[in-house]
């Protein structure tokens, strides 16, 4: 298992970031001039359009024979791996470096940034006729989970990457640290069977989560891999499509998830040059030594200094007339023994 030089990955995002991209609220008019401005190393093309008519595209790069399916903002309010995919397009343009080199020649990447164009324009998680697309793989009611499906079966990559983020509620069990990149591979049913599938995704979160913890130790988390009948995720590795689920989560003053989109970045370019340079998928086992994600979290805690007792807040971020506006809102009181805030006062 071939993993990235810190030093050189650090530099890399250097030089690659898209400062066209900025902050939380990412729609399509921000991805749209981007897009057209992808050299022709890319294939970009309008593979459909949402509910409300916003075209979706597809961005394909590589010649290898290995294929990955990558989307981002299947949730239209998740937009930490729209930003860390571009990101990447901007690395992946130069023919110079010989990871890029070595990525291009094995694999061939497709790439759906904006799955959810409606739910991003309007910072929701549903789509435009209020679909959950990340709980709509069996019924296909939105136009856009039928699109995702099509390419699915059509392209028949090998590793899929799911791209999502999570809330600031999360932290890493057995520390103090909120979960800034959380990791799974998605069960394919009940009993959470360690299948074939399911050991080759495990696989490649070992490679990222090795880079990561040399980067931000002790900030990785692993979701929960409960089973959801209806999720894609657990579908399409049902499917026999080896699903990567990656979950931006909070870094500390990090609100606007400028940080979290590095890390994150690191761990797609990790996964994309593991896949490319590796046939080998059998060292699974070291995906469970990382530790499982908790709710433990609350952006504000105000807390008398002489009890456990006070106020914990969380941040809820919305699109009113056009305007993105943030908003403390009081989740609990009383006693707040266990949880930790991104932010603590102490009172009298």
């Amino acid at each position: 298992m071939e993993i990235l030089n810190v030093k050189e990955v650090k530099e890399i995002y250097n030089t690659c970031k898209e400062d066209k991209l900025y902050g939380k609220w990412i729609y399509f008019e921000h991805i749209s001039p981007l897009l057209h401005k992808l050299s022709d190393k890319f294939e970009v093309t309008e593979i459909g359009k949402s509910e409300e008519n916003i075209p979706i595209y597809s961005v394909k790069i590589g010649k290898g024979i290995k294929k990955i399916l990558i989307w981002s903002q299947m949730h239209g309010n998740e937009s930490t791996g729209t930003k860390a995919l571009f990101d990447l397009f901007n690395f992946l343009t130069d023919s110079n470096h010989s990871t890029v080199n070595n990525i291009l020649e094995q694999v061939t990447i497709l790439c759906i940034p904006m799955l959810n164009p409606d739910g991003a324009l309007k910072y929701t998680r549903v789509n435009a006729n209020g679909v959950d697309l990340n709980r709509d793989a069996v019924d296909k009611k939105a136009v856009e989970s039928q699109l995702l499906r099509s390419v699915l079966e059509i392209f028949k990559p090998q590793f899929c990457f799911n791209l999502h983020d999570q809330r600031t509620i999360f932290g890493v069990e057995g520390t103090e640290n909120p979960a800034t990149i959380s990791f799974l591979a998605p069960s394919e049913e009940e009993t959470r069977k360690i299948t074939s599938g399911r050991k080759q995704t495990m696989n490649v979160i070992v490679a990222m989560n090795a880079l990561l913890q040399q980067i931000i130790p002790n900030h990785i988390g692993r979701y929960t891999d409960e089973f959801y009948p209806t999720a894609t995720g657990d579908n399409f590795q049902k499917l026999g499509y080896n699903t990567i689920l990656i979950e931006a989560g909070h870094y500390p003053n990090d609100y606007e998830r400028e940080v979290t989109r590095k890390f994150n970045f690191f761990a797609l370019l990790q996964g994309v040059f593991h896949i490319a340079t590796t046939n080998d998928y059998t060292l699974y086992k070291p995906y469970f030594t990382i530790p499982n994600n908790q709710q433990n979290f609350f952006d504000v805690i105000e807390i008398s200094a002489s009890s456990n007792k006070g106020k914990a807040y969380l941040y809820v971020d919305k699109v009113v007339n056009n305007t993105f506006i943030t908003q403390k809102v009081l989740e609990r009181k009383g006693d707040l023994s266990g949880f930790i805030g991104h932010s603590t006062k102490f009172t009298k």
